[in-house]
């Protein structure tokens, strides 16, 4: 929505507080083709976005159960919301929360791009601020370097393609050292899916038992032109402290100063 310049300055200020979200992301979907890694892990409650032949889809789930285990739970809101208890994961040692993020990455999924993973480049934007803005680290799953594994690059997604079913894409073991192999999966495949534990994200500080409201985001670039994105956010107990945005507070500034009017001096 474009703000007109002669909106009265009310209006002005009632339209910045409502301004609608994006209209490509879809909620609760299914991925193409299905849920491709390890296995037991069923499709569904992805937050999507499908644009030019791409497909990303982002969901949170619950990586361990009362007894530790993973289950099937991905307590999603509906609106791109998933809400998990605060706390250290039963059977776990702290950091570890009792949930995860999942992601998945379909650069053909509906035939039309012809697009395979290492056509496009990148940016999984991870949110380190539990309250309700967000500090964002940023970098690309597929080609930036694997963090556990030194400077090479060499993920261990599991990686398939529109035909690959449940349980049965391909995974290269961080240990196995072979670059020349997870080079030649993402050249011949157009899907890459990971789960992921908070922590493992590198955020600064995690702490899994206070509440707070972490934010994730998936683009992709063909060179430097964005042609998909999806986000979610992960509310951990109460969700954090809201911290309000500076348009926001200039909003409400706006709307006081109407309501002051002018003001004309006693006469004594």
């Amino acid at each position: 929505m474009k703000l007109s310049p002669h909106l009265p300055l009310a209006a002005l200020a009632w339209a910045t507080l409502t301004l609608p979200a994006s209209a490509g992301v879809m909620h609760d979907q299914n991925v193409t083709p299905d849920v491709i890694f390890g296995s037991g892990n069923v499709n569904g409650s992805f937050t999507v976005d499908r644009n030019n032949g791409v497909e990303l889809g982002m969901r949170g789930k619950l990586r361990h159960n009362a007894s530790g285990a993973p289950e099937n739970t991905f307590n999603s809101n509906g609106d791109g919301t998933f809400s998990f208890n605060a706390g250290v994961a039963p059977t776990q040692s702290s950091p570890t929360p009792e949930w995860s993020v999942e992601w998945s990455i379909n650069t053909n999924f509906d035939g039309t791009s012809g697009w395979n993973l290492n056509d496009l480049t990148y940016e999984l934007g991870v949110d380190s601020n539990p309250t309700s803005a967000t500090t964002f680290s940023t970098f690309d799953p597929i080609f930036g370097a694997n963090g556990s594994a030194g400077s090479r690059v060499q993920w261990d997604h599991a990686i398939g393609n529109n035909l690959t079913g449940n349980g049965d894409g391909t995974s290269i073991p961080n240990a196995s050292n072979d670059e020349p192999g997870y080079a030649d999966l993402i050249d011949q495949n157009n899907v890459a899916q990971q789960s992921w534990k908070a922590h493992w994200y590198g955020i600064s500080g995690f702490d899994p038992t206070i509440d707070g409201t972490y934010d994730f985001y998936l683009a992709a670039f063909d060179d430097t032109t964005e042609v998909a994105r999806t986000q979610i956010q992960i509310i951990v107990g109460a969700g954090g402290a809201v911290v309000p945005e500076p348009g926001t507070m200039l909003s409400f500034a706006i709307i006081g100063l109407i309501g002051c009017g002018p003001m004309s001096r006693r006469r004594r």
